[in-house]
């Protein structure tokens, strides 16, 4: 499928949490697209090891820099993607201030960048706006229904300011932005102990130990292939949409069958095993990505047999999980 918006083409971006799981891979894309990357990272929660394969690149630099603090003056880019923030729930849950801090210091500091080069800026903000939602599947008209105060709130409402922010400057003071409300996203280089469910549920079955689904299982979630993830992120960048715009797989499966299905592609014997739901965890979570569909011309393309099959492979050779 082609893009149907305006297509354009970039020299040099900055890529903002570019050591994390959906920065590294985007990172990837962007120099296999012959364009320049500064990678820009605290290594909060992620290490600059994640980025050694993409060292031998002329056109790629590493920053060890926190985007609370404005961004070095050698940065310079004609498009910048601002990823940077504790995603995981254990991560955001342990580190609740720096969480808020990078969804809205950081959110400022990189639309300056962007707005001191005349940048096209992409936020990375995530399907957590609509919080556990009331409208099935969500559009990017939806609202939300989220708890302000509540534990995940940190990252939420970090997430909604920083929506909020990018807006303002697009109004205001006329920065071309674009938004990408990102839904769950696995593949390759996920950390298996950070909370998230596919890379736990991996673990355990590679491990032979119980898969721990929380609550009743019944939940859904619509899990898309990092590929196709930083691929959506591309081509928001280069059609000037300014968002937001769903980025993720309108596929919806139960937690229940998440685990059931990594347990049969790894040829596990872990029984699976319930424990107590989490707090403010969405019952329902599926995108509509008709928006994607027509202005940007983006729908993903990896089902989530193929996927989890990949992403299994790629941990069992990992050599620490």
């Amino acid at each position: 499928m082609t893009n149907p918006g305006v297509t354009r083409r970039f020299e040099r971006a900055v890529v903002t949490g570019g050591a994390g799981f959906v920065g590294a891979h985007l990172c990837e894309l962007l120099l296999e697209e012959d364009i320049e990357v500064i990678a820009v990272d605290n290594l909060a929660t992620s290490s600059a090891d994640t980025l050694d394969h993409l060292r031998r690149h002329d056109g790629f630099r590493f920053v060890r820099h926190d985007v609370i603090r404005p961004l070095p003056p050698d940065c310079e880019a004609d498009v910048v993607f601002h990823l940077a923030s504790a995603a995981s729930p254990r991560d955001y849950l342990a580190l609740p201030l720096e969480t808020l801090r990078a969804g809205s210091y950081g959110t400022e500091n990189a639309l300056e960048l962007a707005r001191r080069d005349g940048a096209r800026f992409v936020l990375a903000s995530t399907s957590e706006v609509y919080g556990d939602p009331l409208e099935h599947p969500q559009r990017e008209g939806y609202w939300g229904n989220v708890n302000p105060i509540g534990p995940r709130s940190v990252y939420d409402e970090a997430k909604r300011y920083a929506e909020a922010l990018t807006s303002a400057y697009r109004r205001e003071l006329g920065v071309d932005t674009g938004i990408a409300r990102i839904f769950n996203t696995y593949g390759p280089g996920m950390r298996a102990h950070d909370g998230r469910m596919i890379p736990a549920f991996l673990d355990q079955a590679l491990k032979n130990e119980p898969i721990t689904v929380t609550g009743t299982g019944e939940q859904t979630r619509s899990i898309c292939y990092v590929e196709d993830t930083v691929r959506g992120l591309l081509h928001l960048a280069r059609s000037g949409h300014p968002g937001p715009v769903n980025i993720g797989n309108p596929h919806e499966l139960t937690v229940r069958q998440v685990a059931e299905l990594i347990k049969d592609l790894t040829g596990s014997g872990s029984p699976i095993e319930y424990i107590d739901a989490v707090v403010d965890d969405p019952q329902r979570r599926c995108p509509d990505i008709t928006l994607a569909r027509d202005a940007l011309g983006w729908e993903p393309k990896v089902d989530a047999d193929d996927g989890l099959r990949r992403t299994a492979a790629w941990f069992r050779r990992a050599p620490s999980r």
